[in-house]
């Protein structure tokens, strides 16, 4: 006999409308003719911030969700096709390493004319702006996890003759729902971190305004205004406490069933709102409409691949084409690109950049070394203490989530208070913006070690130094590696905003690539804007392939778990 309508579907129901309602009003303001109003000036009244934060939340939750569907295609094929991996993981580093104000001094313009006269335009370009901040990230973490499956579960899927779809769905999405959820925290805090650019932009001298909590905090900087800035930090802390709560929370909780495991586990996380969702029949309701549309995605899919097979080697003898005509491509805009720099930058500047890029790698080495030797041991320590993890996530959550550049106003008044340099304090901001990588990607490795290796090690009494490299190390490299790749490229993103610094008309200044960049956007110096980018894409390429390639592999020869 079927359950009856309870209270839990009723106060479901009612928070499905509203958020829906919600994000109908949003997204209707997101349609508002573009006037010069709108963009010019931002009201610093308190009042106005529940309103601007619900905006800015709207973005980093479209941003988040196309960042998954990026994470789930391009990271899966990259991991199943030797000649797509050849393509795609080296145009993921190139990606990743161009910053953010290079995304957007290229994609203002482009989705301003796909809606012209609306503030649409001005939205898609701040969202995929956001969506650059949080994608590489999870791109990474799954593609490590798909290359690092246990054998035995591969050989099971291989025995049972599960088709592509039901491998991906009942292996491959499973084994990745951890590093997924915990990158996924961490890539939403990249986005936070970058919402101030991509709310308040200034490229090509035109500044564009959108309404948001980052473009708020953008103005009471230049006005300021140090209590408007104090309500912003509130109000920051206040969205992303009921974000951890509403959101993240509950799918920790949910994803620790999804461990590789063959005997149970310490007590797992618990989740009140989790709970409630589980007593609800609508809830229940959904996952069979989920199960049902795996089934018949799987039967069409299975018609699919009969049709792939019977078409036979055209298809493969074609494929070997794609990665030549993309290589051809990037080549073309390389040429392009160098042809167009050499007009207006001498080979004296390009080799003064050069230097630059060495100044700020210094200072990515320094964060690097600071997160792994600060953050390594701590997460592994929340890993595996699930008590703890119910303390110490939404602490780390507020942390990571909390955008640094927010604090960056304060510091700056500190920083001129006490006649400090900028020099050696950007590697403290770039700190501020990308140890949490690590912290997460770490945290995350530790809670897939299965129980039952933890309690072969205790049977064992591995302790102290044997403890860590018989055990823990291998177990988390892979997903530290992940953790330390995007650290690095996310300390050079955060160079951008970490090397120049402003107190409404006062600015600090580092020496460094960052630096650079930012002043040549401001000014709309489209050669110097194509030359420090590609200046710091060669540094992140190049490191990437010297050292975080090798590492990646070692970890996917050496450090699976199964």
């Amino acid at each position: 006999m079927a359950r009856q309508f309870a209270w839990p579907d009723l106060v479901v129901s009612f928070a499905l409308v509203g958020l829906l309602a919600t994000m109908a009003w949003l997204g209707h303001d997101m349609w508002v003719p573009l006037r010069p109003e709108i963009t010019a000036s931002l009201d610093l009244n308190p009042t106005r911030l529940p309103y601007y934060a619900a905006r800015s939340l709207l973005r980093m939750f479209i941003a988040l969700v196309a960042s998954l569907g990026f994470t789930l295609v391009v990271a899966s094929w990259a991991a199943k096709s030797a000649r797509a991996a050849r393509v795609i993981l080296p145009s993921l580093d190139i990606l990743q390493s161009v910053p953010v104000l290079g995304f957007l001094s290229a994609t203002v313009t482009f989705f301003m004319a796909l809606a012209p006269g609306r503030m649409l335009g001005l939205e898609l370009a701040s969202i995929f702006a956001i969506f650059t901040g949080q994608v590489w990230n999870l791109t990474f973490a799954f593609h490590r996890t798909l290359v690092t499956l246990p054998g035995e579960q591969v050989e099971a899927v291989r025995l049972y003759q599960l088709s592509a779809w039901q491998r991906f769905t009942h292996l491959e999405l499973p084994a990745g729902v951890i590093p997924l959820v915990w990158n996924g925290m961490m890539s939403f805090g990249g986005g936070w971190f970058f919402l101030a650019a991509s709310e308040a932009i200034t490229v090509l001298n035109q500044e564009f305004v959108i309404p948001g909590i980052g473009s708020y905090m953008a103005f009471a900087v230049r006005a300021k205004d140090v209590p408007a800035l104090a309500w912003a930090l509130l109000t920051m802390a206040g969205v992303i406490l009921l974000v951890d709560r509403g959101f993240w929370r509950p799918l920790v909780a949910w994803s620790e069933k999804f461990k590789f495991e063959d005997v149970p586990g310490t007590e797992p996380q618990r989740s009140l709102a989790l709970e409630f969702l589980r007593r609800s029949r609508l809830t229940t309701g959904f996952g069979r409409l989920l199960a049902r549309a795996d089934e018949r995605v799987d039967r069409l899919w299975r018609h699919l691949a009969a049709g792939r097979a019977a078409a036979g080697t055209r298809t493969a003898r074609g494929g070997g084409l794609l990665p030549i005509l993309l290589w051809a491509v990037l080549g073309l805009f390389a040429v392009r690109g160098a042809a167009f720099v050499a007009t207006a930058v001498s080979w004296d500047e390009a080799l003064r950049i050069l230097g630059l890029g060495a100044l700020t790698l210094t200072r990515v080495g320094a964060v690097l070394a600071f997160s792994a030797a600060v953050w390594t041991p701590v997460g592994v320590w929340i890993g595996l203490n699930p008590r703890v993890a119910q303390i110490a996530q939404p602490v780390a959550q507020l942390l990571a989530s909390f955008p640094a550049n927010f604090l960056f106003p304060f510091v700056t008044i500190l920083f001129l208070h006490l006649h400090w340099s900028l020099e050696w304090g950007g590697a403290l901001l770039m700190t501020l913006g990308a140890q949490w990588y690590v912290l997460f990607n770490t945290i995350a490795g530790a809670m897939g070690i299965p129980s039952d290796l933890r309690e072969m090690g205790r049977n064992f009494r591995l302790q102290g130094v044997a403890w860590w490299r018989t055990l823990i190390l291998p177990a988390i490299f892979p997903a530290w590696v992940t953790g330390a790749l995007t650290a690095a490229g996310g300390a050079w993103n955060a160079s951008i905003v970490a090397e120049v610094v402003n107190w409404g008309n006062q600015r600090l200044a580092a020496t460094g690539l960052g630096a650079y960049i930012t002043e040549a956007t401001t000014k709309g110096d489209w050669p110097r804007i194509v030359l420090g980018v590609a200046v710091m894409s060669a540094y992140v390429v190049t490191l990437n392939q010297l050292i975080w390639r090798p590492l990646g592999r070692l970890a996917e020869r050496r450090c699976p778990l199964g």
